[in-house]
C-alpha cells in the first residue's frame, strides 16, 4: 500500500515536462533543476505541455514510487504561465500564518 503519513511537502516543477520520463529522468530534474533530492520524501509534481497528463515522483522510504494521471476531459493548470521560477516551493509556516 502506498500513502503518506502526516505532512508532506509538495513541488511543482513549472515548465512542461516530457511524459516518457521515468524514475531516473524525473530524478534528474528533481535534482538538477529543482535542486534537491528525490529521496528527500516531497512529492514532485509534473505536468505536459498540453496538460492533459500529469505524473508525481515519489520516495516512500523503501523506494521512489511514479504515479501519473491522464485527464479524459479538460486540463491541468498551465503553472509555467503562473510561476515566476521553475520551481514552486511550499510556502513555510510563517508564510501561511501571515
Amino acid at each position: 500500500m502506498i500513502g503518506a503519513l502526516g505532512r508532506v511537502k509538495v513541488f511543482a516543477y513549472c515548465e512542461p515536462t516530457d511524459m516518457r520520463k521515468g524514475f531516473e529522468g524525473l530524478s534528474g530534474l528533481v535534482r538538477e533543476a529543482m535542486g534537491t533530492a528525490p529521496v528527500c520524501g516531497a512529492m514532485f509534481l509534473f505536468v505536459n505541455r498540453r496538460r492533459t497528463h500529469a505524473k508525481v515522483l515519489h520516495f516512500d522510504g523503501t523506494g521512489l514510487c511514479v504515479l501519473a494521471k491522464r485527464l479524459e476531459k479538460g486540463r491541468f493548470v498551465a503553472l509555467w504561465e503562473i510561476a515566476k521560477d521553475s520551481t514552486l516551493r511550499p510556502p513555510s509556516v510563517r508564510e501561511v500564518a501571515a
